[in-house]
């Protein structure tokens, strides 16, 4: 019997938008084939409830429940909606610190190895019928797979939800700054980043969170991927907009005026612009290893992970086949590829080396009270804040599910895990030097075991030896994908402790 076409074991997963997303779990146990050792306790708890509203149906959902809903186009967005993240505010850095003919080759190599890894996930699931990251794990491993992916997925979901409060609390003080009309930057409480977090933490976030369902999902997701679309178009249009060098207020140019003892000044595109005399300032680096080199591959790799969304969305595909799902993958990763490319791009030839680790902060030097940029800045706060709640409520389902399984639905419960969530995040967020550290950790770390190590491994011990043995081909490149997984993963860490270790990453964000 061919257990491609019958699935063993149906997941339910909702899609959680952008932001490096999970997995939100409901279990649907079927009869499953002599010697499959898979076995799933279903739990009956509200907690485990799909936090959707689905009006008053409560019966059990089955996969083909989810069969022959959604069309290959709107797969092609949920999947472009999950790769998209708030990594893509961190590439024209990555870009800066490697030059551009380097930064190309290795989002090149990102993007087919995301896209490889893929593959072997959805052959994983062809065999053996499950179309969730973490029960692939534990048809793999048993409860040490299952454990391992779901920290893993958790990981880089409070990894997600950390960059988003860095996010509100770089940006918030510029918006309330260009919304008073304020000069320079004030040490009243309404301008500290640290206070401001905190109280968009209690006031926005958590009532959110401390919800059963999530009605706005959908919503939400659409938006914050239009959000990035309107962050990449004014990324290119300010490029063509902003002088090199950077424009200089006139209250700040009499000084070097000055200085000098013919003056260099020039007034391009309504900026006066001092010609620094550094030679070089302007001029784009194909090739560059640094210090802060060692930050790239992580931030890529933040930036491309959507794995646990890929068999959630398989599931709920229209006439679900690989090559179908594979096409979906390679096109989403494709337009993802372009416009992470044209982000970084554009930002770097605006600012070159003097780019920061978060590029939307970096605009703040041309123009404090510029329409476009805080138009920009507003829609990416809102979008950034309504998805925190929506990537919490899985990370939330995770720790139930290793915790407290099985037990009926807590208030008290609900209220404490988010809680102290909000809490450990918004004290990362506060004590990090910069959103370059968040990016780099999480992307040395969970990225690599969601895009490299995970994927290789679950396929070869899913894949029955006598259709592949041990050393066949297919499982011959897995094992040495899962190999390059590790290599990536140690001497990313390594290069990012003696970084840390040497000061470099304390000022990392202030370039």
């Amino acid at each position: 019997m061919d257990t491609t076409d019958v699935p063993l074991q149906a997941e339910m997963v909702e899609l959680v938008p952008n932001g490096k997303h999970t997995a939100a779990l409901t279990t649907s146990t079927m009869p499953s084939l002599a010697g499959d050792r898979f076995e799933e306790n279903q739990t009956g708890t509200a907690e485990m409830e799909e936090f959707l509203p689905h009006g008053a149906e409560k019966k059990q959902t089955h996969f083909t429940d989810f069969e022959g809903k959604t069309s290959f186009g709107m797969s092609v967005f949920n999947l472009s909606n999950a790769i998209m993240g708030s990594g893509i505010l961190g590439l024209a850095y990555a870009m800066a610190n490697t030059g551009i003919i380097l930064f190309l080759f290795l989002l090149t190599a990102v993007a087919l190895l995301s896209s490889y890894s893929i593959h072997l996930l959805l052959k994983s699931s062809g065999i053996v019928g499950i179309r969730a990251y973490e029960q692939l794990g534990y048809r793999a491993f048993g409860t040490p797979g299952k454990l391992a992916a779901a920290i893993a997925i958790t990981l880089q979901n409070i990894g997600a939800m950390s960059s988003y409060l860095y996010i509100v609390k770089s940006e918030v003080p510029l918006v309330i700054q260009t919304f008073l009309n304020l000069e320079e930057k004030t040490t009243d409480w309404y301008m500290n980043g640290n206070y401001l977090v905190i109280l968009v933490s209690v006031t926005i976030i958590l009532p959110l969170a401390l919800m059963k369902q999530l009605g706005y999902l959908g919503y939400a997701s659409g938006f914050s991927l239009s959000c990035m679309v309107f962050f990449l178009i004014s990324v290119i249009y300010k490029k063509f907009q902003i002088p090199c060098p950077l424009p200089e207020q006139e209250r700040n140019l009499t000084g070097s005026l000055n200085a000098t003892s013919v003056s260099t000044s020039d007034y391009q595109n309504g900026y006066t612009v001092l010609q620094a005399p550094e030679q070089g300032t302007c001029t784009p680096s194909f090739f560059a290893l640094n210090s802060q080199t060692a930050y790239t591959i992580p931030i890529m790799a933040f930036a491309f992970v959507c794995h646990p969304e890929v068999l959630p969305i398989y599931t709920e595909l229209k006439n679900p086949s690989k090559k179908k799902m594979q096409c979906i993958s390679n096109i989403s990763i494709t337009v993802m590829y372009l416009m992470y490319f044209l982000a970084a791009l554009f930002g770097y030839l605006t600012f070159y080396g003097r780019v920061e680790s978060e590029l939307l902060h970096t605009y703040n030097k041309v123009d404090p009270f510029d329409v476009l940029v805080l138009c920009v800045r507003v829609a990416v706060l809102t979008a950034v804040t309504l998805t925190v709640p929506i990537v919490l409520f899985p990370v939330r389902r995770a720790i139930q599910q290793m915790l407290f399984q099985g037990k009926d639905f807590s208030w008290i419960r609900h209220v404490t895990i988010a809680v102290v969530l909000l809490t450990f995040i918004n004290l990362l967020v506060i004590f990090a030097p910069s959103i370059l550290g968040i990016f780099g950790l999480i992307g040395a770390t969970s990225a690599p075991c969601l895009i490299f190590i995970f994927p290789a491994i679950f396929y070869i011990r899913i894949m029955p030896k006598d259709k592949e043995p041990l050393r066949s081909t297919p499982k011959i490149l897995a094992a040495c994908f899962a190999l390059l997984g590790v290599l990536f993963m140690i001497m990313s860490l390594s290069f990012i402790i003696i970084d840390w270790a040497t000061g470099g990453g304390k000022s990392s964000g202030s370039h």
